[in-house]
């Protein structure tokens, strides 16, 4: 699979969600290095299955607006008479 990467933006707000976790929940201090490489691990290890899921759900809603369309349109078809 193709490795997710992140604007550096967003990369730094989740590295920044992360100490103050760890600081917050654990009363750990974690540095700049080691929330990266959290985050880095997490988006390898853990984000391919959210985005499978992403992937499944949004195939679900396709598939239930493409029955829905389908329902519509059957019943704009006009009947012999």
């Amino acid at each position: 699979m193709i490795p997710i990467k992140l604007p550096r933006e967003q990369k730094e707000q989740i590295m920044d969600s992360l100490i103050a976790f760890f600081e917050d929940e654990r009363s750990e201090t974690l540095g700049q290095i080691g929330a990266e490489q959290i985050v880095d691990f997490m988006l390898r290890e853990i984000a391919p299955f959210v985005y499978n899921k992403a992937i499944e759900d949004a195939r679900q809603v396709v598939v239930q607006k493409s029955m829905s369309l389908e329902e519509e349109l059957y019943a704009l078809e006009r009947k012999r008479g």
